[in-house]
């Protein structure tokens, strides 16, 4: 069996994680509760560094393919705040609800309230191969949360041609058309790809 440990420890990531590449044969998916790492600083100014740098510490560490990625909330009149600080945006300890509240208080009486998410995901192997996906996920920036599912920006993020914010919305309806969803879904092909070559084969240290 084919091992891939996500470079994460947020349950919220891990969750839609599983859930979009369920589908890829002979994989099993290992998490922070299967093989532990250490703690990876997020100093990259960009999301890429920031993805690259998690997964490929974290292979150093444990000995195994690592699936990292870094995403945020871009908004327009913000110049792209909160950016790779969006799960610090309000500071440290990282906090969804005082992020939320801040980024409301930025956007009060603002009326043009677009935005996107980002994700950029990276695959390293033990060989220090790597590959790269990412994706975009446009929309609005609501005048005030609604909903409980989902995590971070999720209630107070509508997309584009929707009424409702990702809280809103079942993790099935959001992982059919997220920027996670975009970026996973380039890299089903390179994982299945791996997988056919044996070039995925690990053993947990």
């Amino acid at each position: 069996m084919n091992r891939l440990l996500l470079g994460t420890r947020n349950e919220g990531k891990i969750q839609e994680t599983k859930d979009l590449l369920a589908g890829v044969t002979g994989l099993e998916i290992l998490t922070f509760s299967d093989a532990p790492f250490s703690d990876v600083p997020e100093t990259g100014r960009t999301f890429l560094q920031n993805a690259l740098l998690k997964a490929s510490a974290i292979s150093r560490e444990t000995g195994l393919p690592v699936l990292s990625e870094d995403a945020g909330l871009e908004v327009r009149v913000l110049d792209g705040a909160p950016g790779v600080i969006s799960a610090r945006f309000a500071g440290e300890p990282s906090n969804p609800d005082r992020n939320n509240k801040l980024l409301l208080q930025k956007l009060k009486g603002v009326t043009d309230r677009r935005a996107r998410f980002v994700t950029v995901a990276a695959l390293c192997l033990q060989d220090g191969q790597t590959f790269v996906c990412s994706g975009v996920f446009p929309g609005i920036i609501a005048e005030e949360p609604s909903g409980n599912m989902g995590f971070g920006y999720d209630p107070l993020f509508i997309p584009s041609g929707e009424r409702r914010t990702l809280a809103e919305m079942t993790l099935e309806e959001k992982n059919r058309v997220s920027h996670r969803h975009k970026a996973l879904s380039r890299m089903i092909g390179i994982l299945q790809d791996l997988i056919r070559t044996e070039e995925l084969t690990s053993i947990i240290k």
